[in-house]
């Protein structure tokens, strides 16, 4: 089971093999995991029973942080708090 704290935030860092490290919202960081698994040619076993793309994408979001696209080569994705401006008065 996921920890309810993550589903608070609202941010994620993800990282692929091949490019730089991304700060996604919550929406285009399921979009990202939804492109990447359209990609696989078998989506994995615990994701099989979900009929939507979007649906395993948000199921992986909140059980996982890494997806293998193919052996040796993985996506991975961490929650993330970004405080706003100002949230912490004094730092500078």
């Amino acid at each position: 089971m996921s920890d309810p704290l993550l589903r608070e935030l609202d941010h994620y860092v993800v990282l692929e093999p091949a490019g730089a490290d991304q700060i996604l919202t919550a929406a285009e960081t399921v979009a990202w995991l939804e492109a990447h698994l359209a990609d696989l040619a078998q989506v994995p076993h615990d994701l099989a029973d979900l009929a939507g793309g979007r649906d395993r994408a948000e199921r992986l979001l909140e059980t996982a942080c890494e997806l293998e696209l193919e052996p040796g080569r993985a996506i991975q994705w961490f929650a993330v708090r970004i405080d706003p401006p100002g949230a912490h008065p004094g730092k500078g």
